[in-house]
């Protein structure tokens, strides 16, 4: 897919700034995973699924990332705003599977799209543990139709 998604899952914008880019001023392959991982992490602390004082505010905030998968379309060259657009597109009982595409703020230019799966894992035995209703709630809002 190379056109923006618009009508599902959530746009969360995000800084390039220059310290992201490589010798060439485009913006480093490994700092796609960190910008898709901020933006993740900004929307789930709006509702209250955070760590707060080194300690998760909810179970579901203890989870891990299991398997991430890019592909680059368009290099990012310089500094500004992107999107980081994500769903899921499926929740498992202790996974939780999303689908992003970084894009353009305008969202003409999609520059790379991919997967990542989270695990939700229980603290004490560093299991997989299943997400709580409440935790099943507020990602039914990013589901992929």
């Amino acid at each position: 897919m190379t056109t923006a998604v618009h009508t599902y899952g959530a746009v969360v914008p995000q800084p390039v700034h220059f310290d992201d880019l490589d010798a060439m001023g485009v913006l480093h392959n490994s700092r796609y995973a960190v910008l898709v991982e901020r933006a993740i992490v900004v929307w789930w602390a709006e509702r209250r699924v955070s760590f707060t004082g080194g300690r998760p505010t909810t179970p579901d905030a203890f989870n891990v990332v299991r398997e991430y998968q890019i592909t680059f379309h368009t290099p990012i060259r310089g500094t500004g705003e992107i999107d980081v657009r994500f769903w899921l597109d499926r929740m498992g009982t202790t996974s939780a599977e999303y689908g992003f595409q970084v894009t353009s703020a305008d969202a003409q230019t999609v520059y790379a799209e991919g997967r990542r799966v989270n695990i939700r894992l229980d603290p004490a035995t560093m299991r997989p543990a299943p997400w709580t209703p409440d935790g099943r709630a507020i990602a039914a809002t990013l589901l992929r139709p």
